[in-house]
C-alpha cells in the first residue's frame, strides 16, 4: 500500500522539485518549491517540510517564524504554514489531505517546542479553506489584510 510521509527537505528532493507544476490560477495564492527555499529574506529557522508519496515529493510546504509569524500570531510558540502546494500532476489524489492529517504528529516529533500553526489563507480560495477545515484547523473570524486581499487567519493546536 502506498504510503504518504512528511520529511525535513534535503537536496536529495531537489531534481524532482525542479519538475514541479503549478497551474497559473493557483500561483496566485502560493510559490514553487524551491522558489521558497531559496527565499533569502525569510527566516533562517524556517522548516521546508516535503509530503512524499512513496519516497516522490508530491508536495510541499514551510514553517516558517520570525517576523512574517507575527503578523497572523502573537503565539511564541507557533509557527506560519506557507505556501502549501501539491504537484499539479498529483492533485485531486488526496495528498494534500493526508499530509495535513500527519502535520501535528511530525510537529511533535520534529519540532517540540511549536505547539501552533497558523496560516492565512486568502477568502477567494474557497478549496482550500475548505481542506485546511476539513483537517483540523479552526477559523477564529481573524482576518489578515495581504498584499492580495483579505486572508482568515486559521488556526491548528498541537
Amino acid at each position: 500500500m502506498p504510503t504518504v510521509t512528511l520529511v525535513e527537505y534535503n537536496e536529495t528532493y531537489e531534481e524532482k522539485l525542479k519538475k514541479f507544476h503549478l497551474p497559473e490560477d493557483q500561483l496566485e495564492f502560493t510559490s514553487m518549491p524551491l522558489d521558497k527555499i531559496r527565499n533569502p529574506s525569510i527566516s533562517k529557522d524556517t522548516s521546508h517540510i516535503v509530503i512524499l508519496h512513496d519516497d516522490e515529493p508530491v508536495g510541499y510546504f514551510a514553517l516558517e517564524k520570525g517576523e512574517k509569524l507575527r503578523k497572523y500570531s502573537s503565539n511564541p510558540k507557533a509557527r506560519l504554514l506557507t505556501s502549501f502546494s501539491i504537484d499539479a500532476t498529483r492533485q485531486g489524489q488526496g495528498f494534500a489531505k493526508k499530509g495535513l492529517h500527519l502535520l501535528p504528529s511530525f510537529i511533535r516529533e520534529n519540532l517540540p517546542d511549536t505547539k501552533e500553526v497558523v496560516l492565512g489563507v486568502n477568502k477567494r480560495n474557497k478549496a482550500a479553506i475548505s481542506l485546511y477545515l476539513k483537517t483540523g484547523f479552526t477559523d477564529e473570524n481573524e482576518v489578515y489584510e495581504g498584499p492580495k486581499g483579505p486572508q482568515h487567519i486559521l488556526h491548528l493546536k498541537v
